[in-house]
């Protein structure tokens, strides 16, 4: 039996690394949060109803029309919130899903995470979360901005059980704010949307001198049978959830970030043995992996 799921892990995250033109190093892809969730992952996209593509046709998920139909609206909520300084970054370390994107000047302002909405969103934008509301489909919402000479890194992101859609608020409207997707370059423009596998690598840049607004919503993938979907949305209720941070002490903490907040000092600590001694750095981690690998064997 654990053969076998070793097997299935192995195939898992092989098929994982494959997919798509783009690719991380094996080493990097062995070490990514995408290989942990390799499994549920290659589940998903064994059973999901659209074709393997970085990009879909907006026209393909027809409810988020009323977003665009309404996208002046919701930019004026979130011109508001970055004016009065909504939009930040977390001031504690508790978003483990977007933590390595603060350095680099990305801010957030979330309008709901897997559940019900934000209490500080209902109270600061309320237009957005009404209509947010009354899409079924859209498990995740925030406002994020992209500063001028800003750039996220080629990543992953660790769940395939949504696609990702950007709705343009306020934007350089220039081809040097981009997100390229598995080689394939968008640029976002005001007004416009684009729906994307967030699962494919990608990353993102603003060489303008324009800050970047976008409607950020996680959609959940349509699968082929019922079931598959009851699974994911176990599956999001029960584990992405968990993963929920907040805008202001009255919003909720999930228990990964909860988590996250009292082991992020080991991580300031792989970071700083990391500067000093890459090699040694490396050898511990991969350690602290088989370790785990012998664990599972023998128990």
């Amino acid at each position: 039996m654990k053969i076998a799921l070793v097997l299935i892990f192995v195939l898992s995250i092989a098929y994982v690394h494959l997919r798509g033109r783009v690719r991380h190093k094996l080493t990097r892809q062995l070490g990514d949060h995408s290989s942990f969730l390799a499994p549920v992952n290659s589940f998903l996209y064994l059973f999901s109803r659209h074709p393997a593509k970085p990009y879909l046709p907006v026209e393909a998920f027809p409810e988020l029309q009323t977003l665009q139909d309404h996208w002046q609206e919701i930019r004026e909520e979130a011109r508001q919130l970055l004016h009065v300084g909504e939009i930040k970054k977390s001031e504690n370390y508790d978003d483990v899903g977007f933590n390595s994107f603060f350095k680099t000047g990305w801010k957030r302002f979330y309008l709901k995470w897997y559940g019900e909405s934000h209490p500080s969103a209902m109270t600061l934008c309320p237009r957005t979360t009404e209509l947010l509301k009354g899409i079924g489909t859209v498990k995740a919402a925030m406002f994020a901005t992209l500063p001028p000479g800003a750039k996220l890194v080629r990543h992953r992101d660790p769940y395939a059980g949504s696609y990702r859609y950007h709705l343009g608020l306020d934007t350089p409207n220039d081809d040097g704010c981009y997100i390229d997707v598995d080689g394939e370059k968008y640029s976002w423009r005001d007004g416009e949307g684009v729906v994307f596998d967030e699962t494919y690598i990608h990353y993102a840049a603003n060489t303008t001198e324009h800050t970047r607004i976008i409607l950020f919503c996680d959609i959940e993938r349509p699968l082929k049978y019922r079931w598959a979907t009851a699974f994911n949305r176990w599956f999001s209720r029960n584990v992405m959830a968990a993963a929920a941070a907040p805008n202001d002490a009255g919003d909720k903490t999930g228990g990964i970030n909860r988590l996250f907040t009292r082991i992020y000092k080991i991580r300031e600590r792989g970071k700083a043995l990391k500067k000093r001694n890459r090699t040694r750095y490396y050898l511990e981690k991969w350690a602290f992996v088989a370790a785990l690998v012998l664990v599972f064997i023998y128990i």
